[in-house]
Protein backbone atom coordinates (compact mmCIF):
# COMPACT_ATOMS: atom_id res chain seq x y z
CA UNK A 1 0.00 0.00 0.00
CA UNK A 2 1.10 3.80 -0.65
CA UNK A 3 2.27 5.92 1.66
CA UNK A 4 2.31 9.91 2.11
CA UNK A 5 4.14 12.07 3.85
CA UNK A 6 2.55 14.79 5.23
CA UNK A 7 4.29 18.01 4.86
CA UNK A 8 4.04 21.56 5.60
CA UNK A 9 2.50 23.78 7.90
CA UNK A 10 2.80 22.77 11.86
CA UNK A 11 2.39 25.56 14.28
CA UNK A 12 -1.10 23.49 15.81
CA UNK A 13 -2.57 24.00 12.42
CA UNK A 14 -5.31 21.22 11.96
CA UNK A 15 -5.42 20.32 8.71
CA UNK A 16 -3.89 16.86 9.06
CA UNK A 17 -6.38 16.02 10.98
CA UNK A 18 -8.96 17.21 8.12
CA UNK A 19 -7.60 14.47 5.87
CA UNK A 20 -6.03 11.55 7.53
CA UNK A 21 -9.55 10.27 8.42
CA UNK A 22 -10.58 9.92 4.67
CA UNK A 23 -7.18 8.71 3.67
CA UNK A 24 -7.38 5.20 1.93
CA UNK A 25 -3.37 5.41 1.88
CA UNK A 26 -1.15 4.74 4.28
CA UNK A 27 0.50 8.24 6.02
CA UNK A 28 3.28 9.19 7.96
CA UNK A 29 2.74 12.79 9.97
CA UNK A 30 6.06 14.38 11.48
CA UNK A 31 4.30 16.07 14.04
CA UNK A 32 5.86 15.39 17.22
CA UNK A 33 5.16 17.29 20.71
CA UNK A 34 8.87 17.20 21.12
CA UNK A 35 11.58 18.06 18.15
CA UNK A 36 14.73 16.39 18.88
CA UNK A 37 17.12 14.80 16.30
CA UNK A 38 15.77 11.35 16.78
CA UNK A 39 12.62 13.05 15.16
CA UNK A 40 14.27 15.12 12.43
CA UNK A 41 16.17 11.70 11.27
CA UNK A 42 12.66 9.95 11.24
CA UNK A 43 10.94 12.58 9.12
CA UNK A 44 14.14 12.90 6.37
CA UNK A 45 13.76 8.87 6.61
CA UNK A 46 10.07 8.72 5.72
CA UNK A 47 10.36 11.60 3.69
CA UNK A 48 12.56 9.28 1.42
CA UNK A 49 10.80 6.64 1.29
CA UNK A 50 6.98 7.74 1.14
CA UNK A 51 5.73 7.10 -2.32
CA UNK A 52 3.99 10.50 -2.27
CA UNK A 53 5.32 14.05 -0.69
CA UNK A 54 2.40 15.85 0.24
CA UNK A 55 3.14 19.89 1.11
CA UNK A 56 0.06 21.72 2.56
CA UNK A 57 0.63 25.44 3.69
CA UNK A 58 -1.21 27.49 5.98
CA UNK A 59 -1.28 31.11 7.34
CA UNK A 60 -0.29 29.25 10.56
CA UNK A 61 3.48 28.95 8.72
CA UNK A 62 5.80 30.80 10.03
CA UNK A 63 8.69 29.36 8.88
CA UNK A 64 9.58 29.29 4.76
CA UNK A 65 11.17 26.37 4.82
CA UNK A 66 8.39 23.84 3.99
CA UNK A 67 8.52 26.16 0.69
CA UNK A 68 11.76 25.18 -0.06
CA UNK A 69 11.29 21.75 0.47
CA UNK A 70 8.29 21.32 -1.79
CA UNK A 71 9.76 23.32 -4.64
CA UNK A 72 13.49 20.75 -4.01
CA UNK A 73 10.69 18.15 -4.11
CA UNK A 74 9.05 18.88 -6.96
CA UNK A 75 12.50 19.31 -8.98
CA UNK A 76 14.01 15.86 -7.57
CA UNK A 77 10.68 14.04 -6.98
CA UNK A 78 8.48 15.42 -8.97
CA UNK A 79 6.02 12.95 -9.85
CA UNK A 80 5.22 12.03 -6.01
CA UNK A 81 5.40 15.63 -4.99
CA UNK A 82 2.16 17.47 -3.99
CA UNK A 83 1.16 21.08 -3.21
CA UNK A 84 -1.63 22.77 -1.59
CA UNK A 85 -2.25 26.12 0.23
CA UNK A 86 -5.23 27.09 2.22
CA UNK A 87 -6.25 30.49 2.04
CA UNK A 88 -7.30 30.63 5.93
CA UNK A 89 -6.37 28.68 8.88
CA UNK A 90 -8.94 29.54 12.13
CA UNK A 91 -8.41 32.97 12.32
CA UNK A 92 -5.45 33.44 10.40
CA UNK A 93 -5.48 34.07 6.53
CA UNK A 94 -2.90 35.05 4.02
CA UNK A 95 -2.94 38.36 2.35
CA UNK A 96 -3.69 38.88 -1.38
CA UNK A 97 0.41 39.49 -2.00
CA UNK A 98 0.87 36.04 0.18
CA UNK A 99 -1.86 34.38 -2.14
CA UNK A 100 -0.34 35.61 -5.45
CA UNK A 101 3.31 33.89 -4.46
CA UNK A 102 1.72 30.80 -3.11
CA UNK A 103 0.17 30.34 -6.53
CA UNK A 104 3.39 30.96 -8.14
CA UNK A 105 4.58 28.34 -6.31
CA UNK A 106 1.46 25.99 -7.06
CA UNK A 107 2.30 26.84 -10.98
CA UNK A 108 6.16 25.97 -10.22
CA UNK A 109 5.15 22.83 -8.99
CA UNK A 110 2.84 21.85 -11.70
CA UNK A 111 5.40 23.12 -14.27
CA UNK A 112 7.91 21.01 -12.52
CA UNK A 113 5.74 17.61 -12.87
CA UNK A 114 3.99 17.58 -9.32
CA UNK A 115 0.56 18.07 -8.47
CA UNK A 116 -1.21 21.19 -7.44
CA UNK A 117 -4.29 20.52 -5.19
CA UNK A 118 -6.74 24.01 -4.94
CA UNK A 119 -8.22 22.36 -1.41
CA UNK A 120 -8.29 19.64 0.71
CA UNK A 121 -11.01 17.64 -0.66
CA UNK A 122 -9.06 17.60 -3.45
CA UNK A 123 -5.88 16.70 -1.90
CA UNK A 124 -8.14 13.62 -0.01
CA UNK A 125 -9.28 12.24 -4.15
CA UNK A 126 -5.90 13.21 -5.56
CA UNK A 127 -4.28 10.64 -3.03
CA UNK A 128 -6.65 8.08 -2.81
CA UNK A 129 -6.97 8.01 -6.71
CA UNK A 130 -3.01 6.98 -6.51
CA UNK A 131 -3.67 4.57 -3.82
Amino acid sequence: MAKVFLGGTTNRSDWRDKITGKLKIKYFNPVVDEWTDEAYQKELKERETSDYLLYVITPKMTGFYSIAEVIDDSNKHSKKTIFCFIDNDGSAEFSPFQLKSLTAVGKMVDLNGGDWAKNLDEVVELLNSKG
